[in-house]
């Protein structure tokens, strides 16, 4: 029997130190605070894990110290994207022997918009895994950005697919098409792209999100509130997470990885992926945002204060 998965999945960062080595210790932090937070699973390594700059020894090792640090103790979904279907076949293998439940393995940019071969990528990737996948429909160029009916003729090709990560834009009227006459293999849809429309998802019919790691409480109080029928809740816990969403859209990991560094749970926010950085008035305004947080929630989203970063 597949394994029911659905709720609050954050997609875990890989934490570095300020060398740009990889810091276990900070990480292993990371995936204790997100389980106390009471997310359902945990997600490693996604596009938010910045696995495209991790070697492919890095990825299978730290796959491995994941599944064995989460030890069970909620769901591990393993990334398995690769543009190499062998590499992909190694992650998603490794994320089985780690305990992982399902394998998350983005459309492949190698095969095109080739719906058949695509098809045969996921059913011979799940037979080899033996894991059950989740196809995440990322936009280019990050993915294929596939249309709902070639995702479904993708869908039909095979039974080794259970969930898809809908990312593109709009993503609640794509989870709405998917889900309409979805095939009977499709358990269930996740939304995507930081958890900046998770309201509209939810209202849609998805069955989780899979946002940042660094509101994770303030997920899992959305998505009970959701579950419970409290709508109002629902977009209280939105609107104040909403300004840490918006700046997570332009800084990604760093803003990620800064927060959870005020909080003191990485010493470092060092990132290897390159994007834009936070200056002196994004660290204000960042300030401003977390003293909010802890106005409305009695939480202590801002112990670290801000201090200049490289």
């Amino acid at each position: 029997m597949t394994l029911e998965i659905g709720g609050v999945f954050p997609v875990l960062p890989t934490i570095f130190d300020e060398s740009g080595a990889i810091d276990r210790d900070g990480l292993a932090k990371v995936i204790d605070y997100a389980i106390a937070s009471g997310v359902d699973g945990v997600v490693f390594p996604g596009l938010a894990s910045e696995y495209d700059v991790l070697t492919l020894a890095e990825r299978l090792a730290l796959i491995a110290f994941v599944g064995a640090h989460v030890a069970g103790r909620v769901t591990f979904i393993v990334g398995a994207s690769s543009d190499a279907v062998d590499e992909s076949v190694r992650l998603a293998s490794a994320g089985a022997a780690a305990g992982a439940h399902a394998a998350m393995v983005m459309t492949p940019r190698a095969l095109g918009p080739d719906l058949a071969a695509l098809g045969a990528f996921y059913a011979s990737l799940g037979t080899q895994a033996g894991l059950p996948l989740m196809v995440q429909n990322a936009p280019v160029p990050m993915g294929l950005g596939l249309a709902t009916g070639q995702l479904k003729a993708v869908l039909a090709a095979t039974d080794e697919v259970r969930w898809v990560k809908e990312e593109n834009m709009p993503c609640g009227q794509r989870i709405s098409s998917l889900l309409a006459d979805r095939p009977a293999s499709l358990l269930g849809v996740f939304g995507g792209a930081g958890g900046r429309y998770i309201t509209d998802e939810l209202a849609r019919g998805a069955v989780g999100t899979m946002p940042a790691a660094e509101t994770p409480e303030i997920h899992v109080a959305l998505m009970a509130a959701h579950r419970a029928g409290e709508d109002a809740q629902v977009r209280d816990a939105y609107e104040s997470v909403l300004p840490i969403l918006m700046m997570q859209a332009v800084f990604r990991w760093r803003l990620t990885k800064e927060v959870l560094r005020r909080r003191g749970l990485v010493r470092s926010a060092f990132t290897r992926a390159s994007g834009p950085e936070l200056d002196r008035g994004d660290h204000e305004e960042l300030s401003r945002i977390l003293n909010r947080l802890d106005a409305r929630s009695g939480g202590n989203w801002s112990a670290a204060g801000y201090t200049a970063t490289r």
